[in-house]
């Protein structure tokens, strides 16, 4: 389905009760500590706010919502999205579409991976194992939510959704059942393997593939719904994801990017058992699903900030974020 047809009503269910009283999305920073499952991670929460939206400048971000603002008055419990970044990058990638869920009545959260994401990538703490750890990463943010976030007692436990891109998409298949086949990873030209297969740094990589192999990958049943983006789909065919029974609004980029092929993710598409809602950003790169970039963002990463030509990242965002919500709201809605 392409993306011009999707800008229709979508005051649905608890997105419906919730644009009565919502008008920006609050804004709060976390920290789950370390523990025995993994280690320290910094996070960010955005919940339905009823005062008007600010900007909020973090670092080359500058980002719409009101910080620490209270949630809504009363006792119900509100449903839950977590979402998960792609390779090397932050809680901060979909802040926009995170405050379009919370705008729509949702509580949401994102982490940044504890061993993939900016600060990491491309260094020597950069480590194929981040594919293992991520989905445990995902699992210990939903329970520090359910558990010790202050207002955790107005989450809706069993209405918990999730969302992410690339890498980000490959976790939440993952954590919604699927057993990723790691043989299937391509080799990276610049790997020293190619070149020096007897050296060094070649066994350094064989030991974080092994390590990989050896990390357990967890699922979680608590999730009840995915918005799957460009994911990493390359690991999994018809077998590794038979177990994949949840529903899931799968999307690819005409164009691809970072490994992610159009190719892929049509194969997950035609590979998962229950048919996904499949929809294409027409003209869109991978990197067109993170948000749109500030002028800071422009000049420092312009390599995730320039899209193809004919491609309004903006305009498409205002559609997806809107799509994104209906799926949601259809899915975890109070009758769910």
């Amino acid at each position: 389905m392409r993306l011009l047809h999707l800008l229709r009503p979508f005051c649905l269910a608890a997105a419906c009760l919730s644009a009565v009283f919502a008008h920006a999305a609050g804004f709060s920073t976390i920290d789950i500590p370390a523990d025995r499952e993994g280690p320290a991670m910094q996070g960010a929460v955005w919940t339905p706010c009823a005062a008007p939206a600010g900007e909020i400048k973090l670092g080359r971000n500058t980002i719409q919502g009101v910080r620490d603002c209270p949630l809504p008055p009363g006792n119900a419990r509100l449903p839950f999205i977590v979402i998960s970044h792609g390779y090397g990058g932050s809680f901060l990638g979909h802040h926009d579409t995170a405050q379009a869920l919370a705008d729509a009545g949702f509580i949401v959260a994102a982490i940044s991976h504890s061993q993939d994401n900016f600060q990491l990538r491309g260094g020597p703490d950069d480590r194929i194992v981040a594919l293992a750890t991520r989905t445990t990463d995902i699992k210990r943010l939903i329970d520090h939510m359910l558990q010790k976030w202050p207002a955790h007692g107005r989450i809706a436990a069993d209405r918990i959704g999730f969302y992410g891109f690339s890498r980000g998409g490959y976790t939440g298949l993952v954590l919604a059942g699927a057993r990723p086949d790691f043989e299937r990873l391509p080799p990276l030209p610049s790997s020293p393997c190619a070149t020096q297969p007897d050296g060094k740094a070649c066994e350094w990589v064989k030991q974080g593939f092994q390590e990989l192999l050896a990390t357990p990958l967890t699922h979680d049943t608590r999730i009840k719904a995915a918005v799957i983006a460009d994911p990493l789909g390359m690991l999994f065919d018809a077998r590794g994801l038979k177990n994949v029974k949840i529903p899931i609004e799968l999307w690819a980029s005409t164009y691809g990017g970072d490994g992610v092929t159009p190719e892929s993710v049509a194969a997950v598409r035609g590979n998962l058992p229950v048919a996904p809602e499949w929809h294409v950003a027409d003209k869109a790169e991978h990197f067109g699903f993170l948000a749109p970039c500030s002028q800071a963002q422009l000049d420092a990463r312009i390599e995730i900030c320039r899209d193809a030509p004919g491609f309004d990242r903006i305009a498409f965002h205002k559609a997806f974020n809107a799509e994104v919500a209906a799926f949601f709201s259809r899915h975890l809605g109070p009758t769910h």
